[in-house]
């Protein structure tokens, strides 16, 4: 089998099946580029890039650090139809080589974007979905275990039960995610079945991200069980780090709050600040996967992809019969 020559990797025009999840906020032009300039695929979070010029002052900065394929991820979930639109008329224009959707159904959108010659990626929590994007005429498809970091199904099915269901079924690619940020993660990822991982916790405890240093450390200072799921009585569930703030969260929805109460305390302008300042890290929500217990260290992209390309020959190495 080998390790880093897949269909991902043919499809996207990259050296190795490792894709940058788009992490609102954070997943900047410098984040991004670095990890496409490493080899792998960086994704910029189109939903927070909140008009058309950020988008496109975003996607260009991004150009001006890398000749190497990148992408942009389209949040389809309670958005303006209009200004989803709108967005995608901007990635068109901008010739941006990759899109991921996730959210909601992309098969408004599939058509128009592959007719720009642009690769349709799609991110689901559950096989079914998985299975509803394949039908779609997407070319990519990625599979989120409950474990991971950010919007996750509320099925809570963990990665490791996902993907080989979901290739058992799919014929298109697979990318995996959810509790992967290691050598050891993308070669297990590799064996159950998928062409490719997902990987964003991990990226955001690195220089590039843009994130504060003071979060940076809550990340390293983080346990495997120092998250939870928030928003499951709304259906906006979501992995964050287990703060007093998410905490209470968790009491209001327990005493049946609405979605118009929790708006003001979900906020991700609330996340917004915290990671520019690393003001407020107490008073926001701090998406986070439970393989931030695999955290220790502050590294640069290069470093993190090159340590998962060499651990994953090693591991390989290893496995192989005598």
């Amino acid at each position: 089998m080998p390790l880093f020559n897949t269909r991902v990797t043919e499809l996207l025009g990259i050296d190795y099946p490792i894709i940058a999840g788009a992490m609102g906020y954070v997943s900047l032009s410098q984040l991004v580029a670095a990890v496409s300039n490493a080899g792998g695929l960086g994704l910029l979070p189109g939903a927070t890039l909140w008009t058309d010029e950020e988008l496109r002052r975003e996607i260009r900065e991004t150009r001006s650090l890398t000749d190497k394929p990148f992408g942009v991820n389209v949040g389809l979930t309670a958005r303006d139809p209009e200004k989803v639109n709108q967005d995608i008329n901007v990635l068109i224009e901008e010739e941006v080589p990759v899109v991921e959707t996730a959210g909601h159904t992309p098969q408004p959108y599939v058509e128009k974007l592959k007719k720009a010659g642009i690769k349709v990626m799609h991110k689901v929590g559950t096989v079914r979905h998985a299975q509803a994007a394949e039908r779609y005429g997407v070319d990519l498809v990625t599979i989120v275990g409950f474990e991971g970091e950010g919007h996750t199904s509320a099925d809570e099915v963990t990665t490791f039960i996902l993907i080989p269901l979901a290739a058992d079924v799919l014929k298109i690619p697979l990318i995996a995610g959810g509790g992967i940020g290691d050598a050891r993660g993308f070669v297990a990822a590799r064996a159950l079945g998928a062409e490719g991982v997902m990987i964003g916790t991990r990226f955001m405890a690195t220089h590039e991200c843009a994130t504060h240093p003071k979060l940076k450390q809550l990340l390293i200072q983080s346990r495997e069980t120092d998250t939870m799921l928030s928003q499951l009585d709304i259906y906006r569930t979501h992995r964050v780090l287990r703060t007093p703030h998410a905490e209470r969260i968790a009491e209001m929805e327990r005493k049946g709050a609405s979605i118009e109460d929790l708006l003001p305390m979900t906020s991700g302008q609330r996340f917004k600040r915290a990671a520019e300042t690393g003001e407020g890290l107490d008073e926001a929500l701090i998406g986070a996967g439970q393989v931030v217990g695999l955290i220790s260290e502050v590294v640069s992209v290069k470093e993190l992809i090159d340590e998962i390309v060499s651990g994953a020959r090693a591991i390989y190495r290893r496995l192989q019969p005598d």
